[in-house]
């Protein structure tokens, strides 16, 4: 008998191909379930590689950020371990030697990246915009360091950090004194006098300061000789960059307005600027490494620690915490007040400058690759970012104009002298001017607390208390300072964007209504059955025309 098979409750001869299609039929439900596990695999590979490319992409773009954090931490770490070996004096130098070689680097590029950015964003710019941006800018720069200022005086009545601290002996801290016998007025002297240097290749490595000498003038009645204190000027080591800005600034101006004549030299700085940011990049891959060694040797270096910061503790307690609240309060909400966009989504940009401004607490050897970082990840216009960065790295201090306003009221509270209304107007004046001349170097705003102090009549003789917290206090002030720069940067880039615009549709309606003025002009031509009849017979009618004449 021949063999029936069966498919699908049918009953089939039975064959080779039917053998196939009952074995295929019988086959099915366990193929489909490894074509949906063959499928579930490669979506899940395909997440996978996804994820993997992500993650590569996003370690590529932060690959900088990563290092230089890391490096931060590593450096405390190797800090802590070569501070337990007790070492020498000259053996401290050498173990800070790659951090000192960061500082050097960035110093060597701070003068032609400050020079020809200033002269090629002035130049690029229209002097009308170059007018309304440099007087916001200054604007801004005044009124955050007054509010920074009011903090600081604030903060300091709030917490009291001198009450109290009036049996701190500084002989007890090892501390040596500070020498201040500048008056104020001389001090705000040398800074005009410093915006218009008398030699601008020595305003590269040198600036003003005044100095005084006794000159005998006469005897008393008594037969005493007299004697007078005379200023007389004196250069000190250090770059004037306050009037190398000055004279950037001027010079890029009048090559805009030579017009033709000034592009030859306009072109050169543009070129000279770009190598330089070339080689910023460059030494940025050193940071990471660079900040790994200058943390690390600070730490070294730090002798009573503890003893510091028990008998100094609300002071840095007070400077740390206005720099919180001014740099992560009050500056994004002024960002945020003019461009309605998210400060911190801008500042993680930043993440590198921050961290280089928080090893080296520098402002000026910040700059470069704030430059760098505000251009490529924040995309802000060159021309912006050259011109006032470099103008904000000198001018703005607002870190340094809390601590500078802490600094006079404890000294104050230190020696039970009560200030009056007058005396407090004098420190937010006297802090918001005196930031401006403040160098961008560590330590540089210890020099201007004394003018403060200077300003109110307190002694100068406690200013080494706040040298033997500067290196602390410095750091978070330096991340505020180069913060407030490039949030104004950010601010300036936003306003000039709504101004191109604004001009943009006014030349677009411009454009319509000439437009729409000529399509008239045609119509009336064509539609005029009067000007149509005159034609016609203007056409027609030569000799006519002839007669009359």
């Amino acid at each position: 008998m021949e063999k029936k098979s069966e498919i699908n409750g049918h009953s089939m001869p039975s064959s080779a191909s039917t053998a196939r299609m009952l074995e295929n039929s019988e086959q099915e439900p366990g193929a489909e379930e490894e074509e949906e596990a063959q499928q579930q695999q490669e979506r899940k590979t395909k997440k996978e590689r996804g994820f993997v490319e992500r993650l590569r992409g996003f370690l590529c773009r932060n690959l900088l950020v990563i290092l230089t954090v890391s490096g931060v931490l590593v450096g405390v770490g190797l800090g802590m371990l070569v501070r337990s070996m007790g070492l020498s004096r000259a053996q401290m130098s050498h173990f800070a030697f790659p951090g000192e070689m960061l500082l050097r680097m960035l110093k060597m590029i701070i003068l032609p990246l400050v020079v020809c950015s200033l002269v090629s964003g002035a130049a690029s710019l229209d002097t009308r915009s170059l007018g309304k941006l440099g007087g916001i800018a200054v604007s801004y720069f005044l009124a955050t360091t007054l509010i920074a200022s009011g903090i600081g005086v604030a903060l300091a009545f709030i917490i009291k950090p001198g009450v109290g601290a009036g049996a701190l002996n500084t002989n007890s801290l090892g501390l040596e004194s500070v020498s201040s016998n500048k008056e104020t007025a001389d001090s705000f002297l040398d800074l005009a006098r410093n915006l218009f240097p008398s030699n601008l290749v020595a305003a590269a490595f040198r600036s003003y300061a005044t100095d005084y000498k006794m000159v005998a003038v006469g005897n008393d009645t008594n037969g005493t000789i007299l004697y007078q204190k005379v200023p007389i000027g004196t250069e000190t080591d250090g770059m004037n960059i306050l009037g190398l800005v000055l004279f950037a600034m001027m010079f890029g101006v009048a090559l805009r307005i030579l017009g033709e004549e000034g592009e030859e030299l306009i072109r050169f700085f543009n070129a000279f600027n770009e190598a330089t940011m070339v080689l910023v990049s460059w030494i940025m891959w050193y940071i990471p490494f660079g900040i790994m060694f200058l943390v690390g040797s600070k730490i070294v270096e730090m002798e009573d620690v503890v003893l510091l910061v028990t008998s100094l503790g609300k002071y840095i307690f007070a400077s740390v915490l206005g720099h919180v609240i001014h740099g992560g309060i009050v500056l994004p909400l002024i960002y945020f007040a003019f461009t309605r966009k998210n400060p911190f989504t801008f500042l993680s940009g930043l993440i590198t400058p921050f961290t280089t401004a928080f090893a080296t607490c520098s402002s000026s050897a910040t700059l470069p690759s704030m430059i760098k970082c505000v251009e490529e990840n924040n995309g802000v216009d060159k021309r912006i970012s050259r011109f006032i960065l470099p103008i904000g790295a000198t001018v703005n201090m607002d870190g340094a104009a809390i601590f500078q306003c802490i600094a006079a009221v404890f000294i104050a509270q230190l020696n039970n002298i009560e200030l009056n209304a007058g005396q407090i107007f004098t420190i937010l004046v006297t802090a918001t001017a005196s930031s401006v001349g403040a160098a961008g170097i560590p330590a540089g705003g210890i020099i201007t607390i004394a003018i403060i102090l200077e300003a109110i009549g307190l002694p100068t003789n406690d200013l080494s208390l706040m040298l033997a917290v500067d290196w602390i206090v410095d750091r978070t002030t330096t991340v505020v300072n180069v913060e407030g720069d490039a949030l104004g940067a950010g601010i300036l880039h936003h306003i000039n964007q709504l101004e191109t615009k604004k001009h943009q549709q006014e030349a677009e309606e411009l454009g319509e209504v000439r437009v729409e003025s000529v399509a008239n002009v045609k119509a009336e031509e064509e539609t005029s059955p009067l000007v149509m009849h005159q034609t016609k017979i203007l056409e027609g009618m030569p000799e006519a025309i002839e007669s009359v004449l």
